[in-house]
């Protein structure tokens, strides 16, 4: 289904080809739909690193109150750019009393105060509302989100932690390395049955494990693209976020204009392509009807099977899941896939078509066209559809949809977020939902394995969600049901909800008004600047292939404290490692006033002299740490609790290494071949690390001291810009921005 080409590509007449008649790499490279919009938004000049400034940032409501947080007390005045807020994670109001309407409170008083656009609570997800009413053909969106992808749109979205929405309110820039762009090229036409969802999970499960696209442009380009309506365009490229890369964009066509006619916004489009000669680090070439129904078994997107391959190796592929369960979980709690197997059929438990990726018209619309001849029927098995907005889900009523689907026993719940991370329609104990969302991560649907509950997620397409539907629960590709597929229909947009309710204020700030703060809002404890010399204590140490977002700062119920930092960080590695908090806490209380005996003893082993100007904190070792969201607080609670350093071999993600770098956590690697057989406890010492900051060190000789004895490990830091090494050096970023009010 797809081909990988790991070298150089260039693009002439339509078509991949290997050899560049001419063009150079770095001309061809010019030649992209990538640069020609990166190159647009870039304040720099020297061709390597790129200094982007955004069109328009959009965030929601667990990460904007972090955000503009950080903002005033970084010297926010105005919003500089059209600053979007969403109200699609924390709408549920069923954790912690008021908290989270006194956060949506929040964020209209910030959108009058500072000139932003709110939208209210289960109006849209975060994502629709950007294709719906920000992108536009060439343009950039930041999101505080991992899925901020508007590529077939015409629109590079990139997603990053809140600092870095931070930095583009306080019209600084979104710097980093210029990146590697891959050709992916599509061919041919869906069979019918296949649906986005089954094309995103076969490029992911391609290119995730292999690191083939990470921090990557992926650029969509070849006669395959006619092919697609704009709904399935944007359910692959949502998902190009689980291949790791750093963005996407797509060739635009009739398809894409006629898109921003439908939506009032005709002057957005504009016919993008690669040129003649254009040039790709490597290429992914997808024959889009080779493409069958797939599913993506627990717990990664990456964990990719036909659906007739896994029925035909059922009982081999379902007993590797749970081995790879039992690794993970330690065998605290076991996962039990096998006994879903009844008469050779396996059994589900719970259908979900949600959201920014699942919750699509189109999606929607086919699924109901599948159970035309059938129902759901009254066993174990139910299916809930979460529209992404509610102009997609007046289309939806007004064409018959959502009372077709309601009359065969589907229940229609309002624009919300939860089913993608853990908030909404959490499965039995034991339970398996098959998803039509972006994620399957351990804990993502909800359970909480560390009090002996454990639900799982396996992600597949409406399509085949709503065939498995029809079977009564017996996993079904789509492609074994006979239906007729929904005429199509003209499209229409009816915005009316979002003139009546969304706070339009961009252009028109009110500085006179005060932010409504609820009890639970609070700020930012003090950080402190980085000191001489360090020595870090190892906290937790994970040695899962990779750690992800979500196991350093669960979501779900937790999302509800994300404005309040203190108890947020109590749940930090609560999933994963229920020790790290409590050992993180008495780390950041040794590190306090003077060393006692023991300490002074182990300084005294590690050669430590001048302790005046020796910090004593936290660390934590991770494989591969940072896969999955762009939240910030999954390295913010580390530096709440004292944490000051991550080290790992590689970063899953940019995002995440920037999120570390932002909260002035210095993100530390080691070489690949290098041995880490050291534990929680144990002791590392890092002599002159400021200096080695300051100077723009590659490479940081160190000590540990474990089971008594010392030994030598050196510490990378590579690839640290001066602003990054700045904000290491002053703490944090909110440090940095306050150091540089202070000085002029």
């Amino acid at each position: 289904m797809a081909a990988l080409h790991d070298k150089g590509t260039y693009y002439f007449g339509g078509a991949p080809c290997f050899d560049g008649r001419g063009v150079s790499p770095e001309e061809g490279r010019k030649r992209t739909v990538a640069y020609s919009i990166l190159s647009k938004h870039d304040r720099g000049n020297d061709g390597k690193n790129l200094r982007i400034s955004f069109d328009s940032l959009i965030s929601h409501d667990i990460t904007y109150v972090g955000i503009i947080q950080t903002a005033k007390a970084s010297g926010l005045e105005r919003f500089p750019v059209p600053y979007v807020m969403t109200n699609c994670h924390n709408s549920l109001c069923a954790v912690g009393g008021t908290i989270n309407a006194d956060d949506h409170a929040f964020g209209l008083s910030a959108a009058r105060k500072y000139g932003g656009i709110f939208v209210p609570p289960s109006f849209a997800v975060i994502h629709q509302y950007a294709r719906e009413e920000l992108a536009g053909c060439g343009k950039m969106i930041l999101g505080s989100d991992s899925h901020t992808r508007y590529g077939a749109l015409g629109t590079m979205g990139v997603g990053e932690g809140g600092p870095e929405i931070v930095k583009q309110l306080l019209e600084a820039t979104y710097d980093v390395a210029y990146p590697r762009t891959v050709l992916v090229y599509l061919t041919g036409k869906p069979r019918r049955g296949v649906g986005p969802q089954d094309v995103a999970i076969a490029l992911c499960g391609a290119t995730y494990k292999n690191n083939f696209v990470l921090n990557s442009v992926l650029e969509f380009a070849g006669p395959g693209v006619a092919n697609l309506p704009m709904d399935f365009r944007i359910g692959i490229d949502v998902m190009t976020t689980e291949t790791a890369c750093l963005s996407s964009i797509w060739q635009t066509d009739e398809r894409v204009e006629e898109y921003y006619r439908v939506h009032g916004r005709p002057e957005d489009y504009k016919r993008l392509e690669p040129e003649e000669g254009a040039y790709y680090d490597a290429c992914v070439e997808i024959d889009l009807s080779s493409v069958e129904p797939m599913i993506a078994l627990p717990f990664h997107p990456s964990e990719a099977y036909t659906i007739r391959e896994l029925k035909a190796n059922l009982s081999d592929i379902l007993r590797e899941t749970e081995k790879s369960a039992e690794g993970k979980f330690k065998g605290k709690v076991k996962l039990d896939l096998l006994s879903k197997v009844k008469n050779g059929k396996l059994h589900v438990d719970q259908g979900v078509i949600a959201g920014c990726s699942g919750g699509m018209y189109d999606n929607i619309a086919e699924a109901a066209a599948i159970l035309a001849s059938g129902d759901i029927g009254a066993g174990y098995f139910g299916l809930t559809v979460y529209p992404p907005s509610l102009p997609v889900a007046m289309e939806l009523m007004n064409n018959g949809v959502t009372q077709r689907l309601t009359a065969m026993g589907a229940v229609f719940k309002p624009c919300f977020c939860g089913p993608c991370f853990g908030a909404g329609d959490v499965p039995a104990n034991g339970g398996l939902s098959i998803r039509h969302c972006t994620r399957n991560f351990p804990n993502r649907e909800g359970s909480k394995p560390a009090e002996g509950q454990l639900s799982c997620v396996a992600l597949m397409d409406a399509r085949s969600i709503a065939a498995t539907a029809r079977n009564g629960g017996v996993l079904t590709g789509a492609d074994e049901i006979d239906y007729e597929s929904p005429e199509e229909i003209e499209r229409k947009y009816d915005r009316s909800a979002y003139d009546r309710r969304v706070y339009m204020g961009f252009g028109d700030p009110h500085p006179e008004e005060e932010l409504k703060l609820g009890p639970n809002i609070t700020e930012w404890p003090e950080i402190p600047a980085l000191k001489e010399n360090l020595v870090l204590e190892l906290a937790s140490v994970l040695r899962d292939p990779v750690t992800t977002t979500d196991e350093l700062i669960p979501s779900g119920d937790t999302s509800s404290y994300r404005s309040n930092p203190l108890k947020l960080a109590t749940f930090a590695l609560s999933r994963r490692d229920p020790m790290y908090v409590g050992r993180a806490n008495a780390i950041a209380e040794k590190g306090k006033g003077e060393p006692d005996g023991e300490l002074l003893a182990n300084y005294e082993k590690l050669g430590v002299t001048d302790i005046k100007n020796t910090a004593y904190a936290s660390a934590i070792f991770a494989n591969r740490p940072g896969d999955g969201s762009a939240r910030e607080q999954a390295a913010s609670c580390q530096r709440v609790l004292g944490g000051a350093a991550n080290i790992c071999y590689e970063y899953a993600t940019k995002r995440y290494r920037s999120n570390c770098v932002n909260w002035g956590m210095l993100p530390f690697n080691i070489d690949e071949n290098t041995d880490f057989p050291y534990e929680a406890g144990d002791l590392i010492y890092v002599p002159g690390v400021r200096k080695a900051v300051e100077a723009g060190a590659r490479e940081l000789n160190a000590k540990v001291l474990s089971g008594g004895k010392v030994t030598d490990i050196t510490l990378k830091l590579p690839e640290l810009t001066q602003k990054e090494r700045e904000i290491i050096l002053e703490g944090c970023l909110m440090n940095w921005y306050s150091a540089n009010r202070k000085r002029g």
